[in-house]
């Protein structure tokens, strides 16, 4: 007898039209809601600039969503912006779970603010009331390079949050260029003592993940101004404590636990850097309460902290201090300050009486923005801020002082501009400034002596 044949014409031809068949049951009779595909397309311009494809990929391929081949048509396109716009083509073609497979790995990829902003818009299209959570007007017209849902933007008014723009890769790898000898000796007479091994102590806090009444989100990119800051005090001879997610209250507690470390009496310096949401003048715990920024400089001022008396204390905070984004004008004025007056001496030093401090000095903080204004943030590179910061320091801290590196800085911020075709926030504009009640330059020495 002879053998059977892999397969008859007949049989093929079944196969092949059980196969069309079946497909034609999931993507076409079976295919995504209506109301789900014009959720998709009325907010593709947002999910297209602000979707981290990466990981999100991969949640999309464990759901049997893509395939193997979708993935890699995806991600053979340039640039995030076009992989997300090739997914989105793709995605309302993936059948009637593809909707809530997206929205599932939205927030399984901690990108849960657009899962936020396509369930607000299925909920006015489907006339259903939203969420108590979302008691905002779904009809207004919202920026669409907020780090947020855009909604919940226009319900913040003034407690505002960073602007999130994209327009490059993730963060660059930090080289501290170390201080020559011959420049230490001609410059540490005039300089604050800077000697100590460490330097002294470095505290970075960042608030990312947010709860309570505010709406608060998620600040994408946030991750990497810690790692950022982290390295760079580390290298620049700090030991550094870190702090995630805390409440006003645990950011005050912990900050005056800090304050009081014996570490510092024997040490010659210290930073804070502080990394959240913000409003001008305080920055916000993860519970959406604020916490005023007077009281954190009091709790490092003369009377409060005598460790760090006449020690140089370095503040910089990354958080918006108001909700108005800067447009940008053709022409900058680029005047400078008036520098503060010296002081005089008093004829009480003639006498022997211990010498009075005022209860605030020896102090220098960056801001990331000017008050009034937003602070701007990429998803992939972190705050521009913090970006310029670690660039400025990494290559300067060798050979000039931390208020000439803050003028650096400011010079790097006033030339980005914000990249959102089509929006209002397309060549936005940030700036950046600092304050201070240094009274010696403060040059950080990095690498000497030579450890």
């Amino acid at each position: 007898m002879a053998a059977r044949g892999v397969g008859s014409w007949p049989d093929l031809q079944q196969k092949g039209l059980m196969v069309a068949d079946r497909r034609r049951r999931i993507m076409g009779v079976c295919g995504m809601h209506p109301d789900h595909q014009e959720t998709l397309k009325r907010n593709r311009v947002v999910l297209a600039k602000q979707l981290l494809p990466n990981e999100l990929l991969e949640h999309l391929l464990e759901k049997d969503i893509i395939t193997l081949e979708m993935r890699e048509l995806i991600q053979a396109k340039v640039g995030n912006f076009s992989q997300n716009v090739e997914l989105l083509n793709l995605l309302p073609k993936r059948g009637p779970e593809a909707f809530d497979a997206f929205c599932l790995a939205l927030r399984e990829t901690k990108q849960g603010h657009l899962e936020d902003l396509l369930l607000t818009t299925l909920s006015s299209l489907q006339r259903v009331l939203p969420p108590l959570s979302c008691d905002y007007d779904v009809n207004l017209p919202f920026p669409v390079c907020e780090s947020c849902s855009p909604h919940k933007q226009l319900r913040l008014s003034a407690d505002t949050i960073e602007r999130s723009l994209d327009n490059g890769d993730g963060p660059p790898c930090l080289q501290v260029k170390p201080c020559t000898p011959e420049f230490y000796q001609t410059h540490h007479q005039l300089a604050y003592r800077l000697k100590s091994q460490p330097r002294g102590l470095a505290l970075v806090l960042s608030n990312v993940h947010f709860t309570g009444e505010k709406d608060l989100e998620f600040r994408s990119g946030g991750d990497v101004d810690h790692s950022t800051l982290v390295t760079l005090f580390k290298l620049l001879g700090y030991d550094i404590h870190v702090l995630h997610d805390q409440t006003a209250q645990e950011m005050q507690e912990k900050l005056q636990n800090f304050s009081q470390l014996p570490a510092h009496r024997v040490l010659d310096s210290c930073i804070i850097a502080l990394l959240s949401h913000g409003v001008e003048g305080g920055i916000y715990g993860v519970d959406g309460k604020l916490l005023q920024l007077q009281e954190v400089f009091r709790l490092f001022d003369n009377a409060n902290c005598p460790s760090l008396q006449n020690k140089p204390k370095m503040f910089f905070i990354q958080a918006c201090r108001g909700d108005e984004t800067d447009r940008g004008v053709d022409q900058q004025d680029g005047k400078n300050r008036d520098r503060s007056p010296g002081c005089e001496e008093s004829d009480a030093g003639k006498e022997l009486l211990k010498t009075r401090l005022p209860t605030r000095s020896d102090m220098i903080c960056g801001y990331a923005c000017l008050k009034g204004t937003a602070a701007m943030r990429n998803t992939k590179r972190g705050s521009w801020y913090i970006e310029a910061l670690a660039q400025v320091f990494a290559e300067r801290a060798c050979d000039m002082h931390v208020a000439d590196m803050l003028v650096r800085v400011n010079a790097l911020i006033k030339d980005r501009e914000g990249y959102a075709p089509g929006t209002e926030f397309h060549r936005c504009k940030e700036m950046s400034e600092y304050c201070s009640t240094l009274c010696r330059h403060l040059y950080l020495f990095p690498g000497h002596p030579p450890t």
